[in-house]
């Protein structure tokens, strides 16, 4: 018998739109060290690095340049603040439920490879239900390694059920294209994202402007790369 089909998927940016939620986590450290919030039009773009990134990006618009323990320190503070108003605002992306719908008829495996936390993305996605779709949610913690780390994807993928053959990642950033180059698989971009670099520059396989067409570019890549059937 051969391993189900897998489709991984980036959380933050690809799955749920979380800016709201991430960057309000943002502005509370900021208001703590007292300094002015990041308005959320333009900090979107930088939430594709982890949390740690954006506290330093938020603080180097102010000129700061933190150590490694006020680093620490506020990483902790925009933690705590965040599991507590993790869903406050963010939301699934329009047309989500109906693509992972889609995919499940047709007898994909789904699973959730991010650089969040693990229990924070399980916390996120019990909050919007939708935990229940996914074979395996495996965060930056889970495995000690951090996408673009093949590593992290390889072992997603084993925890699902699946197997890197039978395997497409979809993701919004580059992390996100570079360890589905890495690991060998094919990689959908999606373009509602965050991200600093446009997604179609990062060169996945293919880029979808909506959750609707998912399906037909999973279906195009199993075609196109040969994916068991």
């Amino acid at each position: 018998m051969t391993s189900p089909r897998t489709v991984v998927f980036d959380l933050d940016g690809t799955l749920v739109d979380t800016a709201p939620d991430l960057i309000s986590a943002l502005n509370f450290v900021l208001a703590r060290e007292g300094l002015p919030p990041v308005p959320l039009h333009s900090a979107r773009n930088l939430i594709g690095a982890g949390a740690r990134k954006l506290i330093e990006r938020g603080l180097e618009v102010e000129g700061r340049e933190p150590g490694p323990a006020e680093l620490a320190r506020l990483l902790d503070d925009f933690i705590g603040y965040y599991a507590e108003h993790i869903a406050d605002a963010s939301r699934p992306f329009d047309g989500l439920s109906g693509a992972l719908d889609d995919l499940a008829a047709l007898g994909y495996r789904l699973a959730v490879c991010t650089n969040k936390l693990e229990w924070l993305s399980k916390r996120l996605l019990d909050r919007l239900n939708l935990s229940s779709r996914f074979a395996a949610i495996c965060g930056a913690d889970t495995f000690g390694v951090a996408k673009p780390d093949p590593a992290i994807l390889r072992q997603t993928v084993a925890r699902a059920g699946g197997e890197l053959a039978s395997t497409i990642m979809v993701g919004d950033a580059g992390p996100d294209i570079g360890v589905a180059r890495r690991a060998g698989v094919p990689v959908i971009g999606v373009s509602f994202g965050y991200t600093e670099v446009p997604i179609a520059d990062l060169k996945p396989d293919r880029v979808i402007g909506h959750m609707s067409e998912l399906k037909d570019a999973v279906e195009s890549l199993r075609t196109w790369s040969r994916l068991p059937l």
